[in-house]
Parts: structure tokens; sequence; C-alpha cells
């Protein structure tokens, strides 16, 4: 297939924010190119693959290619190696198979008429007359110019088309966490829960996780706070030693490593024809550095709008408000609570953890939340009282 010199629309970014996108734009009947710069769409990974089971079923009943492991409940461990469980009541989780579900969201997107196309290195974009009105680039030998009336942004952090198109991109140093995973085998886990390690020999400033992916196999990783970059251990280091002590036996199959933000959600992720979406919206979930589900929305928001914004013959950066507006109801004004939980939450010190772990503990299994676990920190951090209360009655 041939790359057109025109599109309604073009998207930059083949994960699931971007097919998102593109698959609204063209499900409302508009011409949509989605223009990737790997090779394949899915490919690499560069998560730890969770998602919550309405943040799927919300848009597609999940293959079963598509789910690696159904989780059901979540193990919590403290500093002091004080391990609670804690089932889930109302939520199931997944661990997918990013690789399969990226590809797949982007099938679904070419099945209502989107065009895709991978090894598409986008290097500038074209403005006139201060809209962004189309892109540059270069597509294996050849250098493309292709116009359209609106250009969707999902490139990932730091977005090099929200910095083109003039929107501030910038990731402060604290809202940054140095994380790697490694995905493994040969290890013996329950494949229904996930386990959370936190406190500063685990991750100082974040948490690390072990997912199960089924057949004696799991990710593996930590995330760490920007703050403590430089205090001369690695996030590899945190990860290598947890490893050496509690699964020296594992063979790590693939390695993904780099920086993930959990800033809050851009408050104007557009610009006069221009809109960015998922990771390059800062669309995360703060706390856990989550950003499927969430980016999902943003996309499907976005595409809708821009859709309208087709119909309506109106690009601006005015009209385009009606995209963060309606996320920002939708979810945004829960990520900012997330953020200023996180804040609280990461000035907690070891004592602190053991403490709440503790009090929970007393909980009778059958009664432990997450909601629990939260309303217990909230006791060493009293200020987040609102904030925990508004997000788990989903105000």
């Amino acid at each position: 297939m041939k790359i057109k010199s025109y599109y309604d629309v073009i998207v930059v970014g083949g994960g699931p924010s971007g097919s998102m996108a593109a698959y609204e734009i063209a499900k409302a009947g508009f011409s949509v190119c989605l223009f990737e710069k790997d090779r394949d769409i899915g490919y690499p990974v560069r998560c730890g693959e969770a998602i919550g089971y309405n943040g799927l079923n919300q848009y597609f009943k999940p293959k079963k290619s598509w789910i690696a492991s159904e989780i059901k409940g979540a193990t919590l461990v403290s500093p002091q190696n004080h391990k609670i469980d804690i089932e889930f009541k109302n939520e199931t989780g997944y661990i997918l198979n990013r690789r399969v579900f990226d590809y797949d969201l982007a099938k679904i997107a070419v099945n209502e008429g989107a065009e895709v196309f991978t090894r598409c290195y986008v290097n500038d974009l074209i403005i006139k007359d201060g809209f962004v009105n189309g892109v540059k680039l270069k597509y294996f030998s050849d250098v493309v110019e292709v116009k359209s009336k609106i250009v969707i942004g999902a490139d990932g952090i730091e977005s090099r088309i929200g910095r083109w198109g003039g929107i501030k991109t910038l990731v402060k140093m604290k809202d940054m966490e140095s994380c790697i995973q490694y995905s493994v085998s040969n290890i013996d886990i329950p494949q229904d829960k996930m386990i959370m390690f936190v406190g500063k020999e685990y991750a100082p400033g974040g948490y690390l996780w072990i997912f199960p992916k089924g057949e004696n196999s799991a990710n593996i990783g930590i995330g760490i706070s920007g703050k403590y970059s430089k205090k001369g251990k690695s996030a590899k280091s945190y990860l290598d030693d947890f490893l050496k002590k509690n699964y020296p036996n594992v063979s790590i199959l693939t390695t993904v490593c780099g920086g993930v933000s959990c800033p809050k959600p851009m408050s104007e992720p557009i610009n006069d024809g221009l809109m960015l979406v998922g990771d390059a919206a800062h669309q995360i979930n703060p706390m856990t550095g989550g950003g499927i589900a969430s980016g999902m929305r943003g996309g499907q928001i976005a595409g809708q709008i821009a859709a309208q914004s087709l119909h309506d013959k109106d690009y601006s950066k005015e009209y385009l408000m009606k995209y963060p507006q309606r996320l920002f109801k939708e979810f945004g004004n829960n990520h900012n609570r997330f953020y200023r939980i996180k804040e609280s939450i990461h000035q907690l010190n070891d004592e602190d953890l053991n403490y709440i772990a503790e009090k929970v503990s007393l909980i009778p299994e059958n009664k432990r939340t997450l909601s629990s676990v939260f309303k217990h920190a909230v006791y060493k951090k009293p200020s987040l009282i609102v904030d925990v209360f508004k997000v788990f009655a989903g105000i």
C-alpha cells in the first residue's frame, strides 16, 4: 500500500492510544493513517502489561490470545517482609500479551478503514499559518510529506510531535521513575496474584512487582523515584539483588528498561490542528505508572473530538479544548488526586509502611481491600483523607 499525500487525520505512534484514536476517526467515516516508527506494532514491549477488567472490557471483549494471566488478588510485601494478601472483590485484572494485543488493536482500526504504516520515521511537522496540517517523514528510503487537517501525537513521553507543535511536554525529574523489567521463566508463583514489594531496600520511592504470565513465567520489574537516581545504586542493581536473593534460578528472556513518567495529566494537550494522546499527553496513573487503559480512553476521546472537528470544519485549539475538558471530567481529575496521594505516600518511610502493613493485617482477610490499605495510609498522612475518599467513591 502506498502512502497518500493527504488524510483527514494523521496519527503518529502505534500503541493502544494511537490505535484507539485511529479506530474512532475511521469509524466516523474520515480518512486516517497511523505511522509507527518501529518494524512491528506491539514490539518492543515497554511496560508491565497490566490492565483492569473494566479498563479493557469497556472497549472490546478480550480475546484469549490477549491474556497471559487473570489476576484476582495481590500480595503486598512490607519492608519487614510482612505479607498482606488481598482478594479483589469487584475487579479482575489481566496481564496482557502486549505484542499480540497492540497488533490486534491496530488491525481493529484497519478493519474500520484506517491505514497503518510501519518503519515510518516522522521527523517534522508541516505548519501553515500557525496550524499543524501535516508531517514530514522517512519511509524506508523515501522522504515523504503528508498533509492533513489534524495530527494526533501518540509518540510517548516528552513527545517530539508535541514539542514541534508548541506544547510543553517536559516532565520534571521528580515525576520520572527509573524502571527496568525482566521477563523470566523457571519461576513458581501463583498465577492469579500479583506481588508488590515496597520499602527502601526493595525500591526506594517506588515499588517492585512480580506479574505472572503463565507457564512458569513472569514479568519482574522495578520503578524507583527520580529523586533517588543520584544516590549511587541503579534500578537494575536493586532488581538484580532481589533476583539473586529470591529467585536465583530464573532465566531472563527479555529485558526492558527506561524512564516511566508519573506526572499530572496535561491540562492542554492540544494546539491548532494538533492533539496528543496517551503517554504523550501524560495520561498515566501517577500512582502505578500504568497507562494502557487511560491511554486507550484518551485516544478514544481524542478520536471522537477530532471527528466532530472534521464535521464542523474547525481545527482550532479553542475547538479542540473539548477534548481535555471531557477527559478531565471522565478521569483526569481522579489522576490529579492520585498524583497528590503518590506525592504523600512517597514521603512515608519504612517505619510508616510497616505500621500500615501491621494495621491492615488485623483486618480479616475476607474483608481486606485496596481501599483499606489507603485508608490506613491516611492515618499517617491525614491530608490524604479527602482525596482517598473521592477516588474510592468514584467522585
